[in-house]
């Protein structure tokens, strides 16, 4: 009996996982599309562009060889290429990674035990709080808003009690709020007189519409970094991504790789290296998003939608819609189906990014086609409920 109650507490914790709404979007999207319906993609933050071809050429290049496993950490020209990204950060302390999705798993184990109380945003990317859930540690909400310009203070951190970590993500899905230096480096000195453990997610730093976004290790040079190629680098199916790591926890990020992952996938960290040559293609792509960004809060302000986060970076305008929601007696979840079905725009609810206040908030993705953003909005515009 012990034993099947262990097996029934493990089942009920794996069970209370929520779902990740933004794909369930996409997947309901995809059945619509596969039975003829046109849909706009606004839901998930997916770059519609191509693999570099500096990338593309990599790989062509592999066709006829053996592609094994690399080393656990990954190739070593590519951890070194890296490294090289940062100041004072040696090769040993990357680790390459199957996507940051990988890495967040290897950072949550690293650092933590089951039933640490860790902090995350919310609004914030949900698999952090999910992933931590099924690990059997306990996700602490603090939230934040526009009266912190959606950033975390001390005063955010010391009402979430005690904490053995914290996750920070600048630019900020689903906000695209960037921390700005000085709130960076309130924040992780916050983080260390508490001996809070700062695990930094960096994916959107390249995907910025003013100045270079700041970085955690020029505040924190113990912070746990994970950056990844899907964003930037159009790279979402590729599955890699790194790490930056303590030097006291390298050896035990990688053989926590060794055992869960062997390496991220060989041809993917070939494509990666070469990736990163591809700067000019690439920031073509970022002034295309800037373009997208204007598109989309133009057009959401035409259809009664104006109050939205900053947008200062990624891609993605997450909006509150309480005139909508409140008035039809829908919750957002509610809202974006009607708006799928109806008229075909899948956008991704704000019950994904903020379980006390998403209810009021919608995501639009905006990094795909311009031209699609634009007959979104104009759906959404002429939209009868």
């Amino acid at each position: 009996p012990c034993h099947n109650q262990r097996v029934i507490e493990a089942a009920l914790r794996a069970a209370a996982v929520p779902p990740f709404h933004a794909m369930a979007m996409s997947r309901e999207a995809a059945r619509l599309e596969a039975i003829g319906r046109r849909i706009l993609h606004l839901e998930v933050g997916q770059p519609s562009s191509p693999l570099p071809m500096l990338a593309r050429d990599a790989v062509r290049s592999l066709l006829d060889e053996p592609l094994g496993y690399t080393n656990a950490a990954g190739l070593h020209t590519l951890r070194r290429a890296l490294a090289d990204r940062y100041d004072g950060v040696d090769t040993e302390r990357v680790i390459v990674v199957a996507g940051a999705s990988a890495g967040f798993t290897l950072a949550f184990l690293t650092l933590f035990e089951p039933g640490d109380r860790i902090g995350v945003l919310e609004p914030g990317y949900p698999c952090y709080r999910n992933a931590l859930l099924a690990l059997g540690m306990e996700p602490v909400a603090i939230p934040v808003g526009p009266e912190s310009r959606w950033a975390p203070t001390p005063a955010h951190l010391a009402a979430a009690g005690d904490l053995a970590g914290l996750v920070l993500a600048s630019p900020s899905n689903p906000t695209g709020t960037i921390l700005a230096a000085d709130a960076l480096a309130e924040i992780t000195a916050a983080c260390r007189e508490r001996g809070i453990a700062v695990i930094a997610d960096e994916i959107y730093q390249g995907i910025v519409n003013g100045p270079p976004a700041a970085r955690v290790l020029d505040h924190h040079p113990d912070a746990l970094v994970a950056n990844s190629f899907s964003k930037y680098w159009s790279m979402t199916g590729w599955r890699v991504g790194w790490v930056v790591v303590p030097d006291s926890v390298v050896d035990t990020v990688e053989r926590l790789q060794q055992n869960l992952y062997i390496c991220a996938p060989h041809v993917s960290q070939v494509a990666a290296l070469a990736a990163l040559d591809a700067t000019e293609a690439l920031d073509g792509h970022v002034a295309r998003y800037r373009e997208n960004r204007s598109i989309v809060i133009d057009g959401l302000a035409a259809a009664g939608i104006t109050d939205i986060a900053p947008a200062d970076g990624a891609f993605y305008v997450y909006a509150h819609v309480p005139h909508l929601t409140t008035a039809l007696g829908l919750d957002s979840l509610q809202l974006t189906n009607r708006w799928l079905h109806e008229i075909g725009v899948a956008a991704t609810s704000g019950v994904d990014f903020d379980l006390a206040r998403g209810h009021e908030y919608v995501r639009f993705s905006y990094a795909g086609d311009g031209a699609d953003m634009t007959e979104a909005c104009e759906l959404l515009a002429g939209w009868t409920p």
